[in-house]
């Protein structure tokens, strides 16, 4: 009897373990779909809200992309944030209705302090790419470092 007792608080302790794992790994995802929707979409895409792409992205942030046979390019955050604040200058953002984009999250996956976010990226009701985000955990949260995307082919 006395074993039976001990083994069924060693399944509680870790019946209590395994669900507040569980609460922290809900609680990052909840914050790394606010990281994304906040910098990304709403700073980098549609606001032009350069304090917003700042809180979210890393100065060391990449998009990543690939031309022509094995040629690859890589498009740093700053020359991003020079991009926008450019078109802003010019009135083009903040976006207007039909020209928002919007996301859609398909998966985010967290293991510790990295993470994956796979989403889909919407031009008004148009779907455009898919993107793949990775962001790491740092003392003062969430990041986007990385991005790499497939653009879907336009309609001719």
């Amino acid at each position: 009897m006395k074993k039976l007792s001990i083994l069924f608080i060693l399944l509680i302790a870790l019946s209590i373990s395994v669900l507040a794992q569980d609460t922290d790994t809900k609680k990052d995802v909840e914050a790394i779909k606010k990281v994304i929707q906040t910098a990304y979409v709403e700073g980098l895409q549609n606001e032009g809200d350069v304090e917003k792409i700042d809180n979210g992205f890393h100065p060391g942030f990449k998009l990543l992309g690939i031309g022509q046979g094995n040629q690859m390019w890589e498009y740093p955050i700053y020359t991003w944030k020079e991009s926008v604040l450019t078109r802003k200058e010019e009135g083009k953002l903040p976006k207007k209705d039909d020209e928002q984009v919007s996301i859609k999250f398909l998966n985010v996956d967290v293991t510790g302090t990295a993470a994956v976010a796979k989403i889909e990226f919407y031009v008004g009701k148009d779907l455009r790419y898919v993107d793949y985000l990775s962001l790491y955990k740092f003392e003062d949260g969430w990041k986007i470092v990385n991005k790499i995307y497939y653009e879907f082919p336009k309609d001719e």
